[in-house]
């Protein structure tokens, strides 16, 4: 009887300590943890003038150019943001609420250039097309919009905070 109950003491002493590795930063599921939310500041505009021309100026640059641009307007408030790890790198998710509904080929388009850290941030806006005739208002499930950027190793390397800018607010989750 006292080999089994020593043994049931030590298991659950045992088991009660993985509880505190479940919550540590050695798990590296608990690398990004929740997100929040932060105002979005607007920045001055660019004191470019708009009649020279911005990029390649050749007779068939013009057009490859305007095929590649996405016309998309950032969501009007971003609700969530997670980071979920995956092998080879992570998958980071963000859902916006939309002031109408209809918007698609929602993405998550990245505002640092080529997709690398600046001062270890990542920062991505939410943005999404409108059609032509979208309807005002609506249920917020309706209006609700998810996408999704997949993100290696690599990118990850010196990263301590993913940001995803909406027109309202901005939500960021730190490592």
């Amino acid at each position: 009887m006292r080999l089994t109950l020593s043994a049931l003491l030590i298991s659950s002493l045992a088991l009660g300590g993985c509880a505190a590795v479940r919550d540590s930063r050695v798990n590296p599921f608990n690398w990004f943890g929740s997100s929040r939310s932060e105002p979005v500041v607007a920045e001055p505009a660019a004191s470019t003038n708009p009649l020279i021309p911005v990029g390649g100026v050749g007779l068939f640059q013009r057009g490859r150019a305007e095929r590649n641009l996405y016309q998309g307007a950032p969501i009007d408030t971003v609700s969530d943001l997670v980071v979920e790890r995956v092998p080879g790198g992570a998958i980071i998710r963000a859902s916006g609420i939309s002031p109408t509904q209809g918007l698609y080929e929602v993405q998550l388009t990245p505002e640092n250039e080529d997709d690398e850290a600046v001062d270890g941030v990542l920062s991505y806006r939410l943005e999404g097309r409108l059609p032509e005739n979208a309807p005002a208002g609506g249920s917020v499930a309706t209006r609700t919009v998810t996408a999704a950027h997949a993100v290696t190793e690599q990118q990850l390397r010196g990263v301590t905070t993913i940001r995803v800018v909406g027109a309202t607010n901005a939500r960021t989750t730190r490592r």
